[in-house]
């Protein structure tokens, strides 16, 4: 089984994972006048960390396009069911600054961005 897939089809495997998880509170959350903080949690989403060392331009193209439409479905390893699970995220900024590129050596310096739980 691949490390990640997006809408069904593996990836390459990423250099760096990163998964992270984010409380979403309720509009009315917040400290009161005695300081303590009333949270009142309605969610949890997750986060991960991507990138790729030193991809050649095909390679880093096919993660960027993978990765391209508004929405993507994602299967990944995660640790906090520890299971391999499908979700929905949508990409943040994408980057990808260029290390080398002359005749026989073109590769990008990484290709990295976060998704992000719908």
């Amino acid at each position: 089984m691949a490390f990640l897939a997006v809408n069904g089809v593996a990836v390459k495997t990423p250099s760096k994972c990163e998964w992270g998880l984010q409380d979403i509170s309720a509009s009315d959350s917040g400290r009161t006048q005695d300081a303590m903080m009333h949270k009142n949690r309605i969610a949890q989403k997750r986060t991960l960390k991507l990138a790729w060392n030193a991809p050649i331009p095909a390679d880093a193209a096919a993660i960027l396009q993978a990765f391209n439409p508004e929405y993507v479905s994602v299967t990944y390893h995660d640790p906090m069911d520890n299971a391999m699970e499908t979700r929905t995220f949508y990409v943040g900024d994408r980057s990808s600054p260029f290390k080398q590129w002359f005749a026989g050596g073109k590769r990008f310096d990484s290709v990295s961005f976060d998704i992000i739980e719908r």
